[in-house]
């Protein structure tokens, strides 16, 4: 079903679904299929469907399966994408949208420095080990990116639209015109936006890389990642998936489809309640800085209203504990009591997390410190709860510090 002139609401309902009916009925409610095979009434038909002649599922571990196809399917037409090819989990989908974008031995990557911290580690540790050179740049040095890709010509430039977990945003239509004057791709991660927020293809991206685990989901019970982007570039990701086997699975894809259909309810709240507390926070005398597009005096709070024609800069923020290192994080993490400390963030549930120790931990405290991220810096994914809820617990604890 086309949903493409409806409102984003309705396209979060309705996207991808209908398609799976037969013997006279239509499941209101896309099934799921666990089955790994598919038999063809012919051994031409199930050549046709091998060799990418005719539409069809033959095996679902490193090919396609009709449940995820529903799902790529909603998100490429949210993200605005010709399609989408969806994986296991977020890092999948940027491993693999990487080697399809040509990232191997003798090549070069420019990426922006301040990256989630797996994504940093995969490009300087294992492509660089791989042979492919990585240059790391401040994405908001536009002439220093300009610099980067010029002088080197890499097959990829890479950016968050909302970095993870400095908040920077990335000018994404002047980064796709530098990447596309030296024939480079461009890549951007979208998670902290979701299509919601901000369509990056609509910017000039290339690809766009989601952890679906995060916001798309919504919920805190699976993981999956997807990559949307033209149909030519989703052929390439199949080739390859079908080397590296990190295909979605059918009920994991049937959970994220679920979520996707309430991400404009949920991510309305959470920019809500993100910029309360954001607003909060920088009353408090126990914060030294507050890191959240929303503020006025974000750097780039005008960037932002332009890139998500000002529906907000989603459910993520960071802060800095004031005189605070390892110590001082953990007993303020330990004394939250509604807020929970794990590793994920984009759930319904507020996260906090601690950067040093967990989505950078494989930084050195070195590179670390060079991107901006100090021993006191805090990562708070606000989630949909009473917003007086969440402030009271954050008070509570800064109160015992």
């Amino acid at each position: 079903m086309s949903t493409q002139k409806q409102g984003f609401n309705t396209r979060a309902v309705h996207a991808g679904e209908r398609q799976l009916g037969g013997q006279g009925f239509q499941p209101v409610t896309t099934p799921i299929y666990p089955s790994v095979g598919y038999t063809y009434g012919s051994s031409d038909g199930l050549e046709a469907v091998l060799a990418n002649e005719e539409a069809g599922h033959v095996y679902s571990a490193r090919y396609s399966n009709p449940t995820t196809a529903v799902f790529e399917t909603a998100i490429a037409e949210l993200e605005g994408g010709q399609a989408a090819y969806a994986f296991a989990s977020g890092m999948a989908a940027m491993h693999v949208a990487l080697l399809a974008a040509g990232v191997k031995a003798g090549t070069h990557v420019v990426c922006a420095a301040d990256v989630y911290g797996a994504t940093y580690s995969l490009l300087q540790n294992l492509f660089t080990e791989l042979g492919a050179t990585v240059h790391f740049v401040d994405v908001l040095d536009e002439l220093a990116v300009d610099t980067a890709v010029s002088t080197h010509h890499p097959v990829a430039l890479i950016a968050e639209t909302i970095s993870n977990p400095l908040l920077k945003v990335a000018n994404l239509p002047r980064l796709a015109d530098i990447a596309h004057a030296h024939g480079a791709l461009f890549l951007v991660d979208n998670t902290f936006c979701t299509p919601y927020l901000c369509a990056p293809l609509a910017f000039g991206a290339d690809m766009v890389i989601h952890s679906a685990t995060k916001f798309i989901a919504g919920h805190g019970d699976v993981m999956a990642g997807v990559v949307v982007t033209t149909a030519v570039h989703r052929a390439r990701l199949l080739e390859l998936n079908k080397l590296v086997g990190s295909s979605l699975g059918p009920f994991e894809a049937w959970l994220a489809l679920r979520g996707l259909k309430t991400l404009p309810l949920r991510m309305r709240q959470q920019c809500a309640n993100a910029t309360a507390v954001a607003e909060w926070l920088t009353t408090q005398p126990g914060i030294t800085q507050v890191n959240y597009p929303m503020l006025p005096d974000h750097p780039q709070h005008e960037l932002v209203q332009r890139l998500t024609h000002g529906r907000g800069a989603g459910g993520v923020l960071s802060f800095e504990l004031a005189n605070a290192g390892r110590a001082e994080v953990f007993r303020f993490m330990e004394r939250l009591q509604l807020i929970q400390s794990a590793t994920t963030l984009g759930d319904i549930y507020s996260l906090v997390l601690y950067p040093a120790m967990s989505s950078h931990r494989s930084l050195t405290a070195e590179e670390r410190a060079s991107i901006g991220i100090s021993d006191g810096l805090v990562r708070l994914s606000v989630g949909i709860e009473d917003v007086g809820d969440i402030i009271a617990d954050l008070a509570q604890a800064l109160g015992t510090l």
